[in-house]
């Protein structure tokens, strides 16, 4: 990643942790987890600032950098960069995920790339080898790109979309 970007993504995250309500000021702005349950802050917490997780982290949602091998949000929107081998939210995110398999089981909206890209409702880029989105309003380019509803065809390779 270049120096460039590398500023543009930081100040993004700089920006969006400086516009969170007040009502956040609950969050718990790190988390170290090994592999949950053994992980600094429980599940059942969001986690506002940085989320490392070396093996597996799982926690309602993360606001702003979440890197490690397995990144797990569940029932809270996620804001921010994910990296990683695997990003899993069960419920939204909104931003950048960069990890070998993302998979977004409800809302998604920004930029997915890895090798699996997978969103319920995607509005963004999905770069990839296989992407998919049940419906979507944006960009898929890969191997093979899905979209169940509204997409150009259902199932394209090289480039797919929905407008």
């Amino acid at each position: 990643m270049s120096a460039k970007l590398k500023a543009i993504v930081a100040l993004s995250i700089l920006t969006l942790m400086l516009a969170m309500p007040s009502a956040v000021a609950a969050d718990k702005p790190i988390q170290l987890a090994l592999l949950n349950p053994v992980q600094l802050i429980p599940e059942e917490n969001s986690i506002s600032g940085l989320r490392l997780s070396l093996l597996y982290g799982r926690n309602v949602s993360v606001t702003g950098v979440d890197l490690g091998l397995v990144n797990h949000t569940t029932t809270g929107i996620t804001t921010g960069f994910q990296w990683g081998l695997v990003g899993l939210a069960d419920h939204d995110f909104v931003g950048w995920q960069n990890n070998a398999v993302n998979i977004v089981k409800h809302r998604f909206e920004g930029f997915q790339w890895g090798f699996v890209n997978v969103a319920e409702h995607a509005s963004g880029f999905q770069l990839g080898f296989v992407n998919y989105a049940r419906s979507m309003n944006g960009l898929q380019i890969g191997l093979v790109n899905i979209i169940e509803q509204g997409g150009l065809f259902p199932i394209m390779p090289i480039i797919n979309w929905s407008f």
